[in-house]
């Protein structure tokens, strides 16, 4: 039988195990991008975050993981259970600390079961529901699976579900003009406009990977993060140095959106690559220019994808107005196991009543599609 082991740093397990794992098409289960996160001073136990991955191991080979943390609190999730929390304060219970299963600061649905097979990732759920329980843990976590990981959890771990904005490509489609003329009179104008006032700004827009990213690129995007986190009173997780490290690990993978005005950065936008998927991150201005926001964050990536022949953009969570922009509903899914039997039952009728809810919110959303009906 495997065994079982946690790990309290990824530095533990080696690369080339971990990646062995996973087909290397999701940049964010990759062992550099985690690594970089603990190596670089984004994640902090006074933040709520403390490294607790689950590794099986045949002896010195390792054959199933799972990415996981601790959490003293739901900062950086993406999935809210404040609710939950609350109510197990008002019982005189402790919902924290937890296990969570997930990326940090990252609603990116991937692999969260990093196996060969699917019995060896149903024996890793087994061993994180069996260390959850050994340390006295009021519940385990796994945000944003894949669709194809749902069969694997069995009835004791609750789902929940989410909507947000993804961007697929047509096969029509070879251009931007492409993509537009498949939208209905209105979208299509009012998405020119947005496009014309950017340019008309005089702002033009430069794209570059990882390894053809300068210092000054790298420093200029890092900042753009810092002021938007700044303006919304948040406090940033993430480090120059892990750009640094990202571009020097994952050269490919990293793609940066850069508006300038007369060769000086005004605008940004981090983005991953993976696959045939585009993934946006995070973004940010020195100033405010109309449609500068959808521009980089969006229009950019579009045309990314098109030239490259990638199918989908995932720009990050949140946010209706993606969808007048091409960004049509897609449900996102994460699992919850609950060690309390009565919060179980409470909570797995909660959420079936949020899935209802999610799912008609979907179809409505659906209903605003910015394209031509179909003939």
């Amino acid at each position: 039988m495997p065994t079982a082991r946690i790990h309290r740093a990824l530095s533990e397990i080696p690369a080339a195990a971990w990646d062995a794992l996973h087909d290397g098409r999701n940049p964010f289960v990759s062992h550099a991008f985690f690594a970089g996160l603990e190596e670089t001073g984004c994640l902090r136990e006074e933040w709520g975050w403390t490294p607790c991955h689950v590794g099986l191991w045949n002896g010195d080979e390792l054959i199933a993981a799972a990415p996981g943390y601790l959490k003293t609190n739901s900062h950086g999730e993406f999935v809210f259970d404040h609710a939950w929390a609350h109510a197990y304060a008002q019982h005189g219970l402790d919902y924290f600390p937890k296990w969570l299963g997930a990326v940090p600061y990252s609603p990116v649905t991937g692999p969260r079961l990093l196996a060969r097979d699917d019995s060896l990732r149903r024996q890793l759920l087994e061993a994180i529901v069996g260390f959850a329980q050994q340390a006295g843990l009021s519940s385990a976590h796994v945000n944003f699976h894949e669709d194809r990981e749902d069969a694997l959890f069995d009835s004791d771990w609750v789902p929940r579900e989410d909507v947000q904005y993804h961007w697929r490509s047509d096969a029509g489609w070879r251009s931007f003009d492409d993509f537009l003329a498949a939208m209905d009179h209105k979208h299509r104008k009012n998405i020119r406009q947005e496009r014309r006032k950017v340019a008309e700004a005089g702002i033009e827009f430069r794209i570059v990977h990882g390894d053809e990213a300068s210092e000054g690129d790298l420093a200029a995007m890092h900042g753009f993060y810092l002021r938007t986190f700044v303006d919304y009173g948040n406090s940033p997780a993430l480090t120059l140095e892990f750009l640094h490290h990202l571009a020097r690990t994952m050269p490919r993978q990293i793609v940066l959106v850069l508006g300038e005005r007369n060769g000086e950065p005004i605008s940004g936008a981090l983005c991953l690559r993976g696959g045939d998927v585009l993934y946006g991150r995070y973004w940010g201005a020195s100033e405010q220019v109309p449609g500068l926001h959808f521009e980089t964050c969006y229009y950019q990536g579009i045309d990314y994808c098109l030239r490259e022949g990638l199918s989908r953009f995932e720009p990050g969570a949140q946010g209706e107005h993606k969808i007048a922009r091409g960004f049509l509903p897609a449900v996102v899914r994460s699992r919850h196991w609950i060690a309390d039997p009565r919060f179980a039952v409470a909570l797995r009728d909660w959420c079936r009543d949020e899935r209802r809810g999610v799912r008609d919110y979907a179809a409505m959303l659906a209903s605003r599609s910015p394209f031509k009906a179909a003939k």
